[in-house]
């Protein structure tokens, strides 16, 4: 191809040829050709630009980054064929001088494009961005302080002896007691759980004291997160050092994020808005790094001036499947911690901690969010599994040495196996599992043996459904023969030629995943299920009928007819983005025989952060590949932690 080439081709001709190649949807080229309609004498930098900003979207960013990052960089990658660069129109100064005299551009949301500095979004993102930093803003601005005397006893009751070192624990409770927004992140096994219910515990006796009673609703982007968060909060909350009347008003159940803002079916709105707010005094919202700017936007819109929202997750997980990175966004330098004076003091006077090593100072000084962020440091979760915490810890450092040592170190929790395409290694070990943790063979034999009496199948469908968390498939591709699609495939095909399973497309023992929302089902996307035999009377007579058991947040079991769900895949692989939220005594992650732009340091990190007891890794190329992606981070277009600083 010519390095004169895009002189040579039309606009269209050009967003047509990268179209062909994959480069570019048929959105994108839509949305430019729509552009074209409105404002004919549109010039062919500007409508390039809107479907290169168009195409950002489907790979999570926001808007296009003229400045920061090179464009082609951007679009297609490190070290872009020269080809592809010679497609794009000049330089980016020139670029900007276009967007800036083109109607179809305002800075302020009024035309189909927005330049924001050096950021061009499409206008429905730009504003979705602006109003969950408006909406913070206005949070942050709205102080709910409390008393520090009845604060600081209500804090050392909840936290006995925590005065001679710095808990971070109760200092986190301390920051959200003050302000209508608060952010705890931290890795697992780092209690943030625990700091949550403690939370509540705190708030709630306040306000009881002061004769009122808070309303708070708990809820988790997703149906396993937020089945996973009402187990071990009802575990937390009866251990609560507070009276039992404070106790009985911490509620325990935890809705999906979709079930709280009252989901309205065929359409993209929800029930509470900000014309109808929630009512709720507090909201918690767990596993906060899987929600996108879509979504958060909804979420704060949702909330009423007064309720006070607390945001719980881990900032070096995965990114939003969809646009956005706001978790990230959010709390970027929590590790250092940026604290002002009078943060410091304030958490000195109620909690008896110093955090003055993690001092804002001039070069890095803190805005008001990270005076309500609290990054939660000691793993507790360590003694039990220190190999997991330490891989996870190295991976985040990109310290490959550290990396490659932990498995030498800890071969009981960490497993290091290179496997052959073209031999059934995998299919066997998912089989008959390894190291005291069962494979498939054992969950297929307890689903051949269904009890006798209809009362005690919810019961054998929640057992075996934890089963299934024992040992999970992940990979961080969909497509491919390492992606899940084959994956599933191919185990499907071993366990019948081992005559588990029959060759038809539903069976006993087949795990399966929602695809989407089903709301007439009350089942959300990512909820998984188990297809098992139950018993059922059919015209006086008792016969096993084959029906998908899901368990819902509250515990209770949901028995679904096959051919009623028809967004859903089988399951003995999943991604890892599909695993946020879940826990699994023992993880298997497969890596291709290549590197890949998918495969980064924090697809990596969420993968291993799923293992509670041993994570091993599975490796059909060379070590190069993890290297390769551990040195790889996620990087997300987006304006809103400039916004908020």
């Amino acid at each position: 191809m010519q390095a004169d080439l895009f002189s040579a081709l039309t606009w269209e001709d050009a967003l047509i040829l990268l179209r062909d190649n994959n480069l570019l949807r048929d959105l994108d080229v839509a949305i430019a050709r729509f552009l074209k309609q409105q404002c004919p004498q549109a010039s062919y930098e500007v409508l390039l630009l809107a479907a290169f900003t168009s195409n950002q979207q489907a790979s999570g960013h926001l808007c296009l980054d003229l400045k920061n990052r090179a464009l082609a960089t951007q679009l297609w990658g490190t070290n872009p064929p020269p080809e592809l660069v010679a497609l794009l129109p000049g330089e980016p100064n020139n670029w900007l001088h276009e967007l800036q005299q083109s109607t179809l551009v305002s800075q302020n949301g009024s035309t189909p494009l927005v330049l924001d500095g050096s950021r061009l979004y499409l206008r429905r993102n730009w504003a979705r961005e602006v109003a969950v930093a408006d909406a913070i803003e206005q949070k942050l601005a709205t102080a709910n302080p409390l008393p520090e005397a009845p604060l600081r006893e209500a804090l050392a009751k909840l936290f006995p002896g925590s005065n001679n070192h710095t808990d971070w624990q109760q200092v986190a409770c301390a920051l959200a007691s003050r302000s209508g927004i608060s952010i705890i992140t931290g890795g697992p096994g780092t209690g943030k759980t625990t700091t949550v219910v403690r939370l509540l515990g705190l708030l709630q006796s306040l306000a009881m004291a002061d004769n009122q009673r808070l309303r708070i609703r708990l809820a988790a982007p997703t149906g396993k997160a937020a089945a996973r968060l009402t187990e071990s909060i009802g575990e937390q909350v009866g251990k609560l050092h507070v009276d039992a009347t404070v106790r009985d008003a911490i509620p325990t159940e935890v809705t999906t994020l979709h079930r709280l803002l009252g989901t309205r079916p065929d359409s993209r709105h929800f029930r509470h808005h900000g014309d109808n707010p929630l009512h709720a005094d507090l909201v918690v919202v767990d596993e906060a790094s899987m929600i996108d700017m879509d979504m958060m936007a909804c979420l704060l819109e949702a909330l009423s001036p007064h309720t006070r929202l607390i945001l719980l997750g881990d900032k070096d997980q995965l990114a939003s499947v969809e646009a956005g990175a706001v978790m990230g966004d959010l709390c970027r330098h929590a590790h250092e911690g940026r604290y002002k004076q009078r943060t410091i003091e304030f958490v000195n006077n109620t909690c008896g901690a110093d955090i003055s090593d993690y001092q804002e100072t001039d070069q890095n000084p803190g805005n008001a969010l990270a005076q309500q962020t609290a990054m939660l440091r000691t793993n507790w979760r360590s003694k039990d599994s220190p190999g997991i915490g330490e891989l996870a810890r190295a991976v985040n450092e990109e310290n490959l040495p550290q990396v490659r040592e932990s498995f030498q170190r800890y071969p009981d929790s960490l497993y290091r196996q290179h496997l052959s395409s073209d031999s059934q290694q995998l299919e066997t070990l998912l089989l008959n599992g390894s190291n005291g943790h069962t494979g498939l063979r054992a969950l297929f034999s307890a689903v051949a043996t269904p009890p006798a009496q209809r009362h005690d199948f919810d019961d054998w469908a929640a057992g075996l459904l934890k089963q299934l968390t024992h040992q999970q498939l992940l990979s961080g591709l969909r497509s491919g023969p390492f992606g899940v699609e084959q994956l599933n495939q191919r185990i499907t095909h071993h366990l019948q030629q081992q005559d588990l399973a029959p060759e038809r497309e539903w069976y006993p023992g087949r795990p399966v995943m929602m695809t989407r929302n089903d709301y007439q089902l009350g089942l959300m996307n990512g909820d998984v299920g188990l297809t098992l035999p139950l018993l059922e009377t059919r015209k006086g007579t008792a016969e096993l009928l084959l029906r998908v058991a899901f368990q819902l947040p509250d515990g209770r079991i949901k028995w679904v007819l096959p051919s009623r769900l028809d967004g859903v895949e089988t399951v003995y692989a999943m991604t890892v983005h599909k695993s946020q939220g879940s826990e699994f005594k023992h993880t298997l992650l497969v890596l291709p025989d290549a590197p890949h732009p998918l495969l980064t340091r924090e697809l990596i990190y969420t993968a291993v952060t799923r293992a509670r007891d041993r994570f091993t890794l599975l490796e059909f190329g060379k070590s190069a590949v993890l290297d390769s992606a551990v040195k790889k981070r996620t990087w997300r277009a987006s304006g809103l932690a400039e916004r908020l600083s």
